[in-house]
């Protein structure tokens, strides 16, 4: 280890840990302290820094960034810092250099065996054994072996979220017991996303976060917890030295991209793991309070705009820098696809908490030219209230449709009033898009993710079963627009399992052929159950993990997902994205024929549970009849005449036939449809075709 006087005043160039030819220059944003101390550490359960070096204002400040260069060090060096300034929670400033923080530039993190965390300054004092530490890390250290972002294009885009963990730590997983639940074992399971036919899976968070970030006796396993916007997650590496994480990480990238699998990051940018001014201080807190955090007019206490304590104060020009830079790492060092902001709304709003019409760090990201081509999706509204699908700003975001979510389930289940926006809904949304004069796969369309129900407790839970969680079934939503068929949970009533898989061949298939970019979750395709638990951020166990024997056991739903987004992916036609119709354009050049029970005749009445559309695209060939029934018995459609090659439609998909007969295995494989009328089973849709010719 270097003696003191190998402490050189370095640069600020860098913000974080940047390695040098002969050392490790760091650099780090504190406008209000009055000292800080760099401190090194041999072992990640180090209880004292093996030597910490006191960084002059004289020497090792300008304007407010600290910095320093120590020589004969380099990646793989543990470290953290004291920040010394004053304990003034009216003004803003919570210094407490009794704490160990991390770099808000770090690119790597460790946590020791032993880690508690620590709320306020209870833990202050107690030796540093217990802390998580920074990691000295060189992102040009790794072979990507000419890898690149995949800049799939958004029209053939298949998104399948999924946890890193919970996709292969079940045992049925297969996966080898070293690697399960890491981002190796994911890679042991590409075979089967590729033979699924997803083209983009979204990771639910991968930055480092805190995993005591729980009730009591719990585990943070969402990851919606972050300590760091550049760090992944050490906990899902299989490798235990310091900065295995990151290759390991690399590596998944890598073996996807090989697959031509596309990786968007659940990103979490609107609060950190800090909470509120009863929680612990881990890094942002303890350099700057005052600039990364909203603070009330009371300046000791937090906005809370994410409904978990504290909001970041994303507008801030530090802040914005680090998002920005944050973005960029993970697309330059990384190779990352694309993004989706966790409520993303919260990133428009001001310092007082007020909605902004041009938000800086939102145009940041929408202008900045390293991430032209990366998706990015925006879940646009936060916990606060404010709601702005269909209006988030820029050109080139997508959205989470939670009003998709929500008509699709109240139309399938036979709420009153649904069938103008279900239909809506199944041409791209015009209603809330169109006016964008944007391509239609703006809108991100699902029926489940991660928060709430599961496709299977969506159609066997009439209400949420949270009570795992501790928390007195208090958590989660209560409207969840969820029918269970007609008995609460598990059942062995054969009719009642029955009309269960119908109901949910129904939401994958309306997702699956209606307009716009589809997402599934993790699971659904096999029927996945956590016992009506809607929220089980807290449940690292078989309530939330992918079990693998539902492969074998729910074979027919699995082979109905995978011919659907076959035959998806088939219909795909167009070149750059940038030549793609917007939404307008596409619904202007199809010719759309609404439809009742009755041709011509569609009922749009509040009490209408159905409907049927004629969609004829002259220029890919084919001419699609939808017939939607949601009604409790049995309807007789009439159907327009097929007027294509042989005169008479094929039966694509039926959900209400057993299978292999509710879909084909190609699109004209299955059986012509010589009547003038086809009767739609309660509940259920069909999809006829016929080519033009």
């Amino acid at each position: 280890m270097p003696p003191a006087s190998a402490l050189l005043p370095g640069d600020t160039a860098h913000l974080g840990a940047k390695v040098t030819p002969s050392g490790v220059n760091f650099c780090v944003y504190s406008k209000y302290a009055t000292a800080v101390e760099l401190c090194l550490f041999d072992r990640e359960d180090s209880s004292q820094p093996s030597q910490s070096f006191y960084l002059h204002p004289q020497r090792h400040r300008i304007y407010h960034y600290w910095h320093a260069r120590v020589e004969g060090i380099g990646a793989g060096q543990l470290y953290g810092y004291r920040v010394h300034g004053p304990w003034d929670p009216s003004r803003g400033l919570r210094f407490d250099a009794r704490n160990l923080l991390l770099d808000p530039y770090g690119l790597a993190v460790v946590t020791p065996p032993d880690y508690r965390r620590c709320a306020g300054r209870s833990c202050a004092g107690e030796g540093f054994a217990m802390s998580m530490k920074s990691v000295v890390a060189d992102p040009s250290r790794y072979d990507w072996e000419g890898d690149h972002p995949l800049r799939r294009q958004r029209s053939e885009t298949v998104i399948y979220e999924l946890h890193v963990r919970g996709f292969t730590r079940h045992p049925s997983s297969g996966v080898d017991p070293g690697r399960a639940g890491t981002y190796a074992g994911l890679i042991e399971k590409i075979p089967y996303l590729k033979d699924l036919g997803i083209t983009a899976v979204e990771l639910l968070p991968v930055f480092a976060f805190d995993p005591l970030d729980a009730p009591p006796g719990k585990t943070n396993y969402w990851g919606y917890a972050p300590i760091s916007l550049f760090a992944p997650h050490r906990d899902y590496s299989s490798r235990r030295d310091p900065l295995g994480a990151l290759d390991e990480f690399r590596d998944l990238v890598k073996a996807l991209h090989r697959s031509g699998i596309e990786v968007i990051l659940d990103v979490v940018f609107n609060h950190t793991a800090e909470g509120d001014e009863h929680g612990p201080s881990f890094c942002f807190r303890g350099f700057a309070n005052e600039a990364y955090y909203l603070l009330e007019a009371d300046r000791s206490r937090y906005a809370n705009f994410s409904g978990t304590g504290n909001t970041l104060n994303a507008n801030h020009p530090m802040v914005r820098r680090m998002v920005r830079h944050s973005l960029r790492y993970w697309v330059q060092h990384m190779h990352v696809d694309g993004f989706r902001f966790d409520l993303a709304s919260v990133l428009a709003r001001d310092e007082r908490g007020q909605p902004m019409p041009l938000p800086p760090l939102l145009w940041d990201i929408e202008t900045d030219p390293l991430l032209a081509g990366t998706k990015l999706i925006a879940e646009a509204w936060d916990a606060a209230g404010l709601y702005q699908v269909g209006s988030f700003i820029g050109d080139s975001w997508q959205e989470w449709n939670g009003r998709f979510r929500d008509d699709v389930r109240r139309f399938l289940k036979s709420d009153v009033g649904m069938v103008p926006r279900a239909a809506l809904r199944a041409l791209g949304s015009p209603d809330i898009y169109g006016h964008e004069e944007r391509e239609a796969e703006q809108s991100v369309n699902f029926i489940t993710c991660h928060d709430g129900f599961t496709l299977a407790d969506l159609v066997s839970y009439n209400g949420k079963h949270n009570e795992a969680n501790g928390e007195d079934n208090r958590d989660g939503s209560n409207d969840n627009a969820s029918w269970n068929c007609g008995q609460e949970g598990p059942s062995d009533d054969p009719d009642v399992l029955a009309l269960r898989q119908r109901q949910m061949r129904n939401c994958l298939a309306f997702l699956l052929i209606s307009t716009g970019t589809p997402m599934l979750s993790m699971g659904d395709e096999v029927a996945r159950s956590q016992a009506g638990n809607n929220n089980p951020y807290c449940q690292d166990n078989e309530t939330s993990w992918f079990d693998w024997t539902l492969c074998k056991r729910q074979a027919d739903l699995l082979r109905f997902v995978r011919q659907l987004i076959a035959q998806r992916m088939h219909r795909h036609h167009g070149g750059a994205d940038h030549e793609l119709p917007s939404l307008n354009e596409l619904l202007q050049h199809q010719k759309i024929e609404w439809h009742g029970a009755t041709l011509h005749q569609p009922d749009w009445s509040v009490d209408s549970r159905s409907f049927a559309i004629t969609v004829t695209g002259e220029a890919i060939g084919i001419r699609l009849h939808f017939m939607a029934n949601a009604y409790w018995e049995p309807l007789d459609f009439e159907l327009p005449a097929a007027d294509g090659l042989g005169s008479h439609w094929h039966r694509w998909i039926d959900t209400a036939l057993p299978p292999p007969d509710d879909i084909a295995d190609g699109w004209w494989e299955g059986p012509a449809v010589m009547s003038s009328c086809y009767r739609v089973a309660a509940r259920s849709l069909v999809v006829l075709l016929v080519q033009l010719s």
